[in-house]
C-alpha cells in the first residue's frame, strides 16, 4: 500500500497518470489467448503469459518514472468474479490477492518511485459492459459483487474502482459492495455524448443517486472506455449543468475511437489515434474540467501514454 492514504494522495496531486490498455493488447498478442472466463486474471499462474503481463505493466511505470508523475495501475481483475473464477477452474487459488501481490512485487521493483504508484483493486459488472439490458438490479448487483470487492479490500490495494459501467442499476450495487468493505472507492461510468449513462440515466443524477444511497459515499466518480471528444460533450452537456457532476468526476481513461459503444461493440478491428493527437486531447481535460486521473482504454498503448505524460508533466511541475 502507498503510504500516503489515497484521499490524501489525490487531494495533494496536480493531476495522476493511468496506464494505458492491457487486456486490449495481450488480445492481440497471439501467444496470449485470454481465458473465456476471467480474462486475463489467470495470466500470473503462466510464465509466459505473466512475463508479456509484466512487460506492460513495466511500460507503464518506465513512463511514470521517467517522468516522475503520480501513477495509477489496476490489478487485471476486471473479470474475477466468484463465479469466473470457478468455471475457469480456479477456484481453489487467491486469483484477486495474487494479482494484487504481482503488481505490488513490480511496483516496489521502482525503488522510491514506488511512493508514487497507487493500485487500485479493480470490478467490473456481471454483463456487457456495453449493454445496459445486462446490468444487474442494485439488490443482485450488491449480492453477486460483495465477494470480490472483499477479496481485494483484504489487500493493500489503495482504493477499490468499479470500472467501465454502462447503468445506475449495477452501479448502485457495486457502490454498496465496495462501501462495506471499508476502502476507498471510485466508481466510473461509460458516458454518451449526451451526458448521460449508457442507460440514459444523466451522469448528474446517477451520481446523487449513488451518493444518496451509500455510506460512505464513493471518494470520487470516473469515466472510462470513452473518447476524449465524448466525455467533454457529456461533462458539458446541459443535463449535468448543475456542479454535481464537475465536481464529483475526477478522472477520464480514455480510449481512442470516438465512436458510440454500439459501435464498438461491434467493432471487429482496432481503430487508433494518433498518440500526439491522443495526449493533447486527454491532457487538455486536465485544463478545461479540473480532471485529475488522466490515462488510456481501449487503443492505447506506451506511445498514447508517453504523449500523454509528457503533457502532464509540464502541468504538474
Amino acid at each position: 500500500m502507498n503510504p500516503i492514504p489515497f484521499p490524501d494522495f489525490l487531494k495533494q496531486s496536480k493531476c495522476i497518470l493511468g496506464e494505458g490498455a492491457v487486456i486490449e493488447r495481450l488480445r492481440r498478442n497471439s501467444d496470449c489467448e485470454l481465458d473465456p472466463h476471467i480474462v486475463n486474471s489467470g495470466f500470473i499462474y503462466h510464465v509466459a503469459k505473466r512475463a508479456a503481463l509484466a512487460a506492460i505493466c513495466r511500460q507503464y511505470l518506465d513512463i511514470g518514472f521517467r517522468h516522475d508523475l503520480p501513477l495509477l495501475l489496476s490489478t487485471p481483475t476486471w473479470r474475477a468474479s466468484r463465479e469466473r473464477i470457478a468455471a475457469a477452474g480456479l477456484s481453489g487459488m487467491d486469483v484477486n490477492g495474487d494479482n494484487f501481490r504481482f503488481l505490488d512485487a513490480l511496483r516496489n521493483s521502482y525503488g522510491d518511485y514506488a511512493r508514487k504508484v497507487v493500485i487500485c483493486g479493480l470490478l467490473s459488472c456481471r454483463g456487457n459492459a456495453y449493454d445496459p439490458a445486462e446490468a444487474l438490479s442494485a439488490a443482485d448487483a450488491h449480492e453477486f459483487h460483495a465477494w470480490q470487492a472483499a477479496m481485494l479490500a483484504q489487500t493493500n490495494v489503495d482504493f477499490l474502482l468499479a470500472a467501465t459501467l454502462p447503468a445506475l442499476s449495477e452501479a448502485l450495487g457495486l457502490a454498496s459492495a465496495m462501501a462495506a468493505t471499508g476502502k476507498p472507492y471510485i466508481v466510473s461510468f461509460v458516458a454518451r455524448p449526451e451526458g448521460t449513462l449508457l442507460d440514459g440515466t444523466p451522469l448528474k443524477e446517477a451520481i446523487a443517486a449513488i451518493d444518496a444511497a451509500t455510506r460512505p459515499q464513493p471518494l470520487a466518480y470516473m469515466v472510462n472506455c470513452t473518447h476524449a471528444s465524448i466525455c467533454r460533450a457529456a461533462l458539458r452537456h446541459d443535463v449535468n449543468s448543475s456542479l454535481l457532476a464537475g465536481d464529483r468526476i475526477v478522472g477520464l481513461l480514455a480510449n481512442t475511437a470516438a465512436l458510440n459503444p454500439e459501435e464498438l461493440d461491434n467493432s471487429t478491428g482496432l481503430v487508433q489515434e494518433d498518440p500526439d493527437v491522443f495526449g493533447r486531447s486527454v491532457a487538455g481535460l486536465h485544463g478545461e474540467l479540473g480532471l485529475k486521473i488522466l490515462g488510456g482504454c481501449c487503443g492505447t498503448d506506451d506511445r498514447h501514454i508517453r504523449c500523454l505524460a509528457t503533457r502532464l508533466a509540464s502541468v504538474s511541475s
